[in-house]
């Protein structure tokens, strides 16, 4: 018959793997937001260029091209704040869901540990029994 540890390794792989996974997913979400607030960052440094950038001595219709233009970058970067926000969020999501699944791994292995400690001292007792009575048959 086997042992519980071992009865209960298949579920404690399980969670491993489980685990393992929401931590990729968790990394791979760091990084869609490092992306997102990258290109936020980009957005805003393009615009303050842009913006900063016009010559005093241009046409009225450079202006409005420059004028308009701005707006559309300063639509973009309000499109992007809420896809950072939206990321964030997904962040949140999916680092729940890893401390999730580490806390079930943790808590597996921490049953299978106290079963396999449990039948080390069993198997102890067994082997300190049969000692104790091989020493009293021998005994006059």
């Amino acid at each position: 018959m086997s042992s519980r540890a071992e009865r209960l390794q298949p579920a404690v792989d399980q969670a491993r793997q489980r685990s393992e996974d929401a931590l990729a997913r968790f990394a791979a979400q760091q990084q869609q937001l490092a992306r997102a607030e990258h290109q936020l960052s980009e957005l805003h440094r393009y615009r303050d260029e842009y913006a900063n950038g016009g010559d005093a001595a241009s046409s009225v219709s450079a202006m409005l091209n420059r004028q308009a233009f701005v707006q559309r970058i300063d639509q973009a970067i309000t499109q992007q704040v809420a896809e950072v926000a939206r990321q964030q969020r997904q962040l949140e999501l999916v680092r729940a869901d890893w401390t999730h699944s580490h806390a079930r791994e943790s808590a597996l292995d921490s049953v299978v540990a106290h079963h396999v400690e449990n039948e080390r001292r069993a198997e102890e007792r067994r082997e300190q029994a049969e000692l104790d009575e091989r020493f009293q048959h021998r005994r006059p």
